[in-house]
């Protein structure tokens, strides 16, 4: 089994990557590969609504310039999804919302590709605004029919400089249990053979 992480921050290394990295420990532990790929700070950009992924029905958003179609195989390849986003103005990077956009449509557009994969969503934030964008990122797990796994809180972390989240232990701790539910439902839905 396989987790891939989404990093929405352009700071690698910060509290995003952080709270992402917390997470894998349990997964891992359970003997669960895990992959972090940076979006943050590339240059992805937003749906143009050209319906192509729709007409094609390949897998494949037709603008190929970027990295969201090596975002969406990676997806696809997964069992489960973290998408991880500093918050900006109450809500996600904006590199975050075009993987969202993009990524969502390409999927919907293809026969729920992502269908009844275990997704969850890690907000970093400095003070508010961490829980709208928590909902923008689940939004994604749920109209694509995924799994969600629920912790001992929202799953965010405080913090504002670089690693300043390493001094919130609440919300460490929130990101070890959503690892471990992660990890019991990914390994729970293989043994129901999950279609």
């Amino acid at each position: 089994m396989k987790v891939v992480a989404f990093n929405g921050s352009p700071r690698k290394g910060g509290n995003t990557e952080q709270l992402l990295r917390t997470v894998f420990g349990p997964l891992e532990a359970a003997g669960i590969k895990t992959e972090l790929i940076q979006v943050g700070g590339t240059p992805l950009r937003g749906c143009t609504a050209c319906m192509k992924c729709r007409e094609r029905k390949n897998g494949r958003c037709a603008l190929d310039g970027d990295l969201l179609n090596e975002c969406v195989a990676k997806m696809t390849e997964a069992d489960g999804i973290l998408l991880g986003s500093p918050t900006y103005f109450t809500d996600v990077s904006a590199e975050m919302k075009a993987l969202i956009d993009r990524a969502g449509y390409v999927a919907l557009a293809n026969g729920r590709l992502l269908r009844r994969k275990v997704g969850a969503a890690v907000v970093a934030v400095r003070r508010g605004g961490a829980t709208h964008a928590f909902d923008t990122m689940n939004h994604l797990f749920l109209i694509n029919e995924m799994v969600i796994p629920g912790a001992t809180y929202w799953n965010m972390g405080y913090g504002r400089e670089k690693g300043e989240v390493a001094s919130d232990t609440e919300g460490l701790a929130n990101m070890r249990s959503l690892g471990e539910n992660m990890a019991w439902l990914l390994q729970a839905l293989q043994a129901a053979g999950r279609n």
